[in-house]
């Protein structure tokens, strides 16, 4: 225990690397791993509450809202509104963008997005999931926050992370200086750095895509995966298919052993399913930090310009090699 590094301690010697060095960002982090740690609590006595299941309401998609979704969201909104260190906040399950409307918020430098609780149609069969979040810099100068505070392309995010929630509860993040994984030890209440400097492998033997939808799927991509599923000695194929039905999840796998994610564009989902602000920008940010890709099979995620809080994009992320052979299939004529 004498070598062991815990997120509070980690995050203080790094302040240094923060463009903007103040001391928010480190708080805002430590805000969010304080709330992880009330989700986690209650995720792992789930079953033995009142806490399973789904409430009468549906969020701004039109999906049913989980009582875990409402738990995590709430636990969220809280911490970050009362830290006083960002002046707006937009979660998934909200319509709009919350403006934190205090006089110590309205002077604040960030704003955060967050998904509460990624992969919860999972949560009453007790699969894997998570937290997504994402902070930037505003670009309004002070007083209340504005849209256009939160529609900035993921490229400037200032930090970006997740926390999942499984065997153990971990909270991955990175400030643009690489990705480091911490481990939630309950003994003593802490995220303690269990995963230092992760880097994802340039090829690996797995790809995550719900093949369920072939018949959906354009030519290329159905390519792809017929590529995967050849047996080749010389590059490791076939390929083995791993798909959880939690971005997070199959996210945090693929980072940590190689792999590639897809979630494409389809005839039923043309404009791809997962949304851009508060799953895509910030898992794309991680990748590229590990050292891996995130494209839309067209383009870079991290360059797309949003135009509103919940547009959606197709995701191919993971292993760079992995990612560059997709969109070969997805694009032959490109040179």
């Amino acid at each position: 225990m004498n070598n062991v590094t815990v997120l509070d301690e980690f995050i203080i010697k790094r302040q240094s690397e923060f463009p903007f060095a103040s001391g928010d960002l480190s708080k805002l982090l430590r805000d969010i791993s304080l709330a992880a740690k009330i989700i986690h609590r209650e995720v792992n006595k789930a079953g033995l509450v009142d806490i399973l299941g789904v409430t009468d309401n549906t969020n701004v998609h039109g999906e049913t809202v989980k009582k875990l979704d409402e738990f995590a969201n709430t636990q969220l909104l809280n911490a970050l509104q009362v830290s006083g260190k960002c002046c707006g906040i937009a979660s998934e399950e909200e319509e709009d963008f919350v403006v934190v409307d205090n006089e110590v918020s309205k002077e604040a430098k960030y704003v955060v997005l967050f998904d509460p609780l990624d992969g919860s149609s999972n949560i009453d069969v007790n699969v894997s999931i998570g937290t997504i979040f994402s902070i930037y810099r505003r670009v309004s100068e002070s007083g209340p926050c504005r849209l256009s505070d939160l529609l900035q392309k993921g490229a400037k995010q200032v930090a970006a992370g997740y926390i999942i929630y499984g065997s153990s509860t971990m909270m991955v993040y990175s400030t643009g200086h690489g990705v480091n994984g911490f481990t939630l030890d309950p003994s003593i209440g802490e995220f303690c750095l269990s995963h230092p400097n992760i880097r994802i492998p340039e090829f690996a033997k797995t790809y995550s895509i719900n093949q369920g939808q072939f018949l959906l799927l354009a030519d290329g991509l159905k390519q792809y995966i017929n590529y995967c599923q050849e047996t080749d000695a010389a590059t490791g194929r076939p390929y083995s298919m791993r798909y959880i039905g939690s971005f997070v999840a199959d996210f945090h796998r693929n980072l940590i052993n190689g792999g590639i994610f897809i979630y494409p564009a389809s005839t039923k989902n043309p404009e791809g399913k997962l949304r851009l602000l508060y799953e895509c920008n910030p898992l794309a940010y991680i990748a590229e930090q590990a050292g891996g890709k995130a494209t839309t099979g067209q383009e870079r995620i991290l360059d797309i310009e949003p135009l509103t809080l919940h547009q959606r994009t197709p995701i191919y992320i993971g292993s760079a090699g992995m990612v560059q052979q997709a969109e070969a299939f997805l694009n032959p004529t490109a040179e």
